[in-house]
């Protein structure tokens, strides 16, 4: 049995872990409440914008009737042999299985596209680590998103590949204060490659927003628009019931209000089968509308994932804090135990050496 004296060191070093938990805890709580608010006020324009391209596809002409070429190169289809994949990550850890979920998730969708080129663009500290080790990083490749804003303007010479998977991008930073105008930088340059036919499909993959509960893991074709607001959803493992009433304890002891995530009345617009007159010729709608949609795209994604990685982390920190807890109170039972182990063995040794006399 140990001493007391390593009790009582254990127990203060239990105590300033749970203290740091703690802190965490409430740190992320305050930050998912803005976090909540950008990513929930998101939804209606992007979900308005889907609405307003399916309703454009499905009255007006894709192809041009006399030469068959689609009137906008974002609607052109190809083979896929050079496939750009966007893996968004967090850039800290801490936070349960929400960066593995999408590594994992990233590292299924590569095996199954194996045979092909696959350029990745890794946003976030956690994703970048985990590919930068088993990939390698091309020849040319850009730091940041301010950088490929400016890579956009001049004309790109053709880069030799390193191998058939590679990092083409790293972006680190850019989730502590999401702005519109790096996502439009990032889905900028994806569309001036995919123009040039350097890529030949996009995808992102990202955890959605979903309270407390496990986010929603999202595997999203972007590009060649073809089936737009599409998804396909690859869930995390499920909670309990027992998981689920904790989460839900923990968002109400950090004060984070439970607000629905899904349904909206914006998803009825354009369903209903009327004929509508368009101004514009369906070129201009087209060129207009389509590089705003993939911009809103990678927007809304790096907004979900801010919001579901505090909403993990809270609830990790949560969990270690209670098992610290925990772990403090079984200590503090092993230490009376052995004091009193001690405090018996002297009273017989006394009552022993009295009875000897």
């Amino acid at each position: 049995m140990p001493n007391i004296l390593d009790i009582r060191r254990r127990i203060r070093s239990v105590i300033n872990t749970r203290q740091i938990t703690r802190a965490m805890k409430m740190v992320s709580a305050a930050k998912l409440r803005r976090a909540q608010e950008r990513a929930l006020a998101a939804r209606p324009y992007a979900q308005m914008l889907t609405n307003v391209l399916k309703s454009l596809v499905a009255r007006a002409e894709i192809y041009d009737p006399e030469t068959g070429e689609p009137k906008h190169p974002l609607l052109a289809h190809r083979q896929e042999k050079n496939i750009l994949l966007i893996v968004v990550t967090g850039d800290k850890g801490l936070a349960g299985a929400f960066n593995a979920n999408v590594t994992k998730a990233a590292f299924r969708f590569l095996e199954s596209k194996s045979g092909k080129n696959v350029d990745i663009e890794a946003i976030g500290r956690k994703g970048r680590d985990f590919l930068k080790r088993r990939y390698p990083a091309a020849r040319v490749q850009t730091q940041s998103l301010a950088e490929l804003a400016e890579s956009v303007e001049t004309e790109a010479e053709e880069k030799e590949r390193v191998a058939a998977i590679q990092i083409t991008g790293e972006h680190v930073g850019v989730l502590n204060k999401v702005e519109f105008a790096q996502a439009s930088a990032l889905a900028e340059n994806v569309i001036h490659r995919y123009t040039r036919e350097e890529i030949d499909a996009v995808y992102i993959v990202f955890n959605e927003f979903k309270s407390v509960t496990p986010p929603r893991l999202i595997e999203e074709q972007i590009l060649p628009i073809e089936h737009i607001g599409e998804q396909t959803v690859r869930l995390a493992e499920e909670m309990t019931e027992e998981e689920k009433k904790k989460a839900k304890e923990a968002a109400v002891r950090a004060g984070v209000g439970m607000r629905p995530t899904e349904g909206d009345e914006t998803s009825e617009f354009g369903t209903s089968q009327v004929d509508y007159i368009y101004e514009q010729p369906p070129e201009e709608l087209f060129r207009s509308l389509l590089p705003k949609y993939v911009s809103i795209q990678v927007f809304r994604a790096l907004l979900e994932s801010v919001a579901a990685e505090h909403a993990a982390r809270m609830t990790a920190m949560d969990a270690a804090t209670n098992n610290a807890t925990d772990m403090v109170d079984s200590l503090t039972l092993a230490m009376n135990r052995a004091r009193q182990a001690k405090i018996t063995k002297e009273i017989i040794e006394i009552v022993s050496g009295a009875a000897a006399m």
